[in-house]
């Protein structure tokens, strides 16, 4: 008896196994609109990374990638801060910025220009969500400094922009890499 009882449980369990798969796609393909369990479409999705070195040591750098001191050497560049009020770069800080005719919310997860590290997270509403990642590692009297891109379209009408803009991204570096030490060089004369 005490066999049978766990064969019938394990036959039980094994169905349900078998038929989730089938049953999740329907419950999906229904709330999203569809009807029975058509294949849904991946959003896009890009992830760029580019490099350049800065002519300066990592503790004269690292600072110039906070939000409110990008001002100094990005131009166009004019986060309107949230939070700390007055602008401060830090951890948690919130920004948002005009993109065209669209506004970014932006918030930095990762603050630590000791060891070179940052992280922000911007939305644009029914658009795009874009992580930044940026790694510094000195060398010698200079940075390398890394920054990887990752964007994910949170619309079909908005992912051939996230295609161009993974193209900007993929070509960024020497423009950066320009701004950023024709900066360093003006606050060395």
């Amino acid at each position: 008896m005490k066999n049978a009882v766990f064969f019938i449980i394990g036959a039980i369990c094994g169905a349900i196994l078998v038929a989730a798969p089938k049953v999740a796609a329907h419950l999906h393909a229904v709330l999203h609109g569809g009807h029975g369990a058509a294949p849904c479409n991946s959003p896009v999705h890009t992830e760029e990374t580019f490099a350049f070195t800065a002519n300066a040591p990592m503790e004269q750098v690292a600072p110039l990638f906070g939000a409110d001191k990008e001002r100094v050497w990005a131009p166009g560049w004019n986060p309107q801060f949230v939070y700390p009020l007055p602008a401060s770069d830090e951890e948690g800080m919130v920004f948002t910025v005009a993109h065209d005719h669209l506004r970014a919310a932006w918030v930095n997860t990762l603050f630590d220009p000791k060891n070179g590290m940052f992280q922000y997270v911007y939305v644009i509403s029914d658009a795009l969500l874009t992580v930044i990642n940026l790694k510094l590692t000195p060398q010698g009297d200079k940075t390398h400094v890394e920054v990887q891109y990752d964007r994910t379209a949170l619309s079909t009408e908005a992912e051939s922009h996230v295609r161009h803009m993974a193209e900007g991204d993929r070509k960024s570096g020497p423009e950066w890499e320009k701004q950023i030490n024709a900066y360093l060089s003006s606050r060395n004369n």
